[in-house]
C-alpha cells in the first residue's frame, strides 16, 4: 500500500495539469489520483476519489474556483490550495479564496517551460506538504469586519505601544483573523511576513480594505502612526528608531534573506525602544525566527503572545518560541484580536 498523499489537480488547462502532474510524480511523497477541468467535475471527482489534498485554479469557466471552494467547504471538506496568477484582476479573488477555507495559494506559472516549472516545484511540495498535514477545521470561513476609508485612517500622536507580529508559511490566513479585527488605538502594529514581494504588496492593501487600522506598506524612514499597521516581506529588516520624538522604521534589504532572521529583528528593536510598552506576537511558519526576539520582549518585561500551535498550518515557530520563553498569552489566531485588544485596552 503507497504511502504517497493522494492529490487531486482542479484546472481548466490541460497544460497546466501536465506540469502539475509532472511535478507530483516526481515526488516521493505525493500521487496524482484524479484531474477535474471544472468545478462539477472537481465536487464530483473528490466525492468518489476522496483525495488528501485538492489544487483548486481561480479562475475557471462555469463554476469558478471561488465558488467551487465554497461546495468543497460545505459539502466535502479537505485542505484546498488555490493556484492563482495574482495578476491585479485576481489578487481580489485569491485572498477571498483563503478567508473561504483555502489553506494557501501557489503562484501559476506564466510560462510552462521547463525551468518555470522547476522554480514552482519546491514552493509547490512545501506548501502541499503542510497543507494534507493539518485539521480541515482550521480552514473554516473567515468573517472580517469590512473596513471604511473614513474610520480607517491613522489617529494623531505618538505611539505608545508597538506590537511586533512574525508569521511565515500559514501567515496570510493567521493575520486575515487577526488585523481586520484590531482596534485603532494608541498603538502601531507592525508584520514581518515571509511571502514574496508583490503579495505582501497585493495583501496590505486587501486587509486595509477589510481592517479598521489602516495598513500599508512599511517604508523606510516613515514616521510610526497610532492606528496603523505596517507589513514588511521577510526578505527585509524592518526594524524601529526613535528620531526626534518619533517613532521611525528602518526598512533595508537583509543581507541573508534566506536565513530567515527578520522577525527576531524587528522584535530586538522593538524591546530595545518601548521596553514593557512592547508586545510580540509569533504565528505560524517553519523555522525558529522569533523565538530569540520573544524571549527578548520577555526579558524587558513586555507582552508576548504566540499562536497555539494547533491552530497553525506550520507548527515549528510557535513551538520553538515555547522552548525559549513562557508567554503571557498562548492562544488561537482567532482569539490573538481579543487578546491584543485587552492588553491595548480597547474594544469595539
Amino acid at each position: 500500500m503507497s504511502d504517497k498523499k493522494k492529490i487531486l489537480i482542479v484546472d481548466d488547462s490541460k497544460l497546466i495539469r501536465k506540469g502539475l502532474a509532472g511535478i507530483f510524480e516526481a515526488s516521493d511523497s505525493f500521487e496524482v489520483i484524479g484531474e477535474a477541468a471544472d468545478g462539477k467535475e472537481a465536487l464530483a471527482a473528490i466525492k468518489k476519489l476522496q483525495p488528501d489534498v485538492v489544487t483548486l485554479d481561480v479562475v475557471m469557466p462555469g463554476m469558478d474556483g471561488l465558488t467551487t471552494l465554497k461546495h468543497i467547504m460545505i459539502e466535502c471538506p479537505r485542505p484546498t490550495v488555490m493556484l492563482s496568477s495574482l495578476t491585479q484582476d485576481g489578487t481580489e479573488t485569491t485572498f477571498d479564496a483563503l478567508r473561504y477555507g483555502a489553506v494557501d495559494f501557489i503562484s501559476k506559472p506564466s510560462r510552462l517551460e521547463d525551468q518555470s516549472m522547476d522554480d514552482l516545484a519546491e514552493d509547490i511540495l512545501k506548501k502541499l506538504d503542510i497543507a494534507e498535514g493539518i485539521d480541515v477545521g482550521v480552514t473554516s470561513y473567515i468573517r472580517t469586519r469590512a473596513g471604511n476609508s473614513s474610520t480607517n485612517e491613522p489617529l494623531e500622536g505618538k505611539c505608545k505601544r508597538l506590537v511586533a507580529m512574525g508569521a511565515a508559511e500559514g501567515g496570510y490566513r493567521a493575520l486575515m483573523k487577526i488585523i481586520p479585527n484590531l482596534v485603532p488605538g494608541d498603538a502601531a502594529y507592525l508584520v514581518v511576513l515571509y511571502a514574496e514581494e508583490s503579495h505582501v504588496d497585493a495583501f496590505a492593501s486587501y486587509l486595509d480594505e477589510h481592517s479598521k487600522v489602516a495598513v500599508k506598506r512599511g517604508q523606510n524612514e516613515e514616521v510610526l502612526q497610532a492606528g496603523s499597521c505596517y507589513i514588511s516581506a521577510g526578505s527585509d529588516y524592518m526594524t524601529v528608531h526613535e528620531k526626534g520624538d518619533d517613532l521611525v522604521l528602518h526598512v533595508s534589504p537583509a543581507p541573508f534573506a534566506s536565513r530567515k532572521g527578520s522577525i527576531d529583528r524587528l522584535l530586538f528593536s522593538v524591546a530595545e525602544i518601548m521596553a514593557e510598552n512592547s508586545v510580540g506576537v509569533v504565528l505560524s511558519g517553519v523555522g525558529i525566527d522569533g523565538s530569540e526576539g520573544m524571549e527578548e520582549v520577555e526579558r524587558v518585561q513586555g507582552v508576548t503572545i504566540v499562536q497555539e500551535p494547533k491552530s497553525c498550518l506550520a507548527q515549528e515557530m510557535s513551538k520553538s518560541a515555547l522552548t525559549l520563553c513562557s508567554p503571557n498569552y498562548i492562544v488561537s489566531d482567532v482569539d490573538i484580536p481579543t487578546t491584543i485588544n485587552e492588553v491595548m485596552d480597547v474594544s469595539f
